[in-house]
């Protein structure tokens, strides 16, 4: 009886396709700007925009770390939605503080990212993920 009225909150297999095809999508897109930030740093560069004011070194490690690692961890389904907590912050300090005062087309870059973050959050990771396999 109970299995009746659990059955629509599983979500059917082409949202839990749809939702695989966003993790990994936004992610790959995600990573590029993660790993040339990466390379940037590796080869000493450290120089980077201060908006939180930590500092411009600590600013760039945690851009970097969400940007890149969170991005893998988003690809894998693991840890989904610990992983975008740090991808949905650096996208709304991009959004509205680094480009507070810039025009809409500036601001639009990180709000398109933000929006599938947000999305994901609310979803979780679907079916095909670690998160599901790990934590059943």
């Amino acid at each position: 009886m109970l299995k009746k009225y659990l059955k629509p909150l599983i979500l059917p297999a082409p949202a839990d396709w749809g939702v695989l095809v966003l993790r990994v999508g936004m992610s790959l897109l995600m990573m590029q700007y993660g790993y040339s930030k990466l390379q940037s740093y590796l080869s000493g560069e450290r120089g980077f925009a201060d908006p939180i004011g930590i500092g411009e070194e600590a600013s760039l490690v945690l851009t970097i770390f969400a940007e890149f690692f969170c991005s893998i961890f988003l690809i894998l389904g693991l840890a989904t939605r610990l992983a975008l907590i740090p991808l949905i912050t650096t996208m709304l300090v991009a959004a509205l503080i680094i480009h507070a005062h810039d025009p809409f087309d500036k601001q639009e870059h990180p709000i398109l990212f933000l929006i599938p973050y947000l999305t994901l959050l609310l979803t979780g990771p679907g079916r095909y993920s670690l998160d599901k396999v790990l934590f059943r």
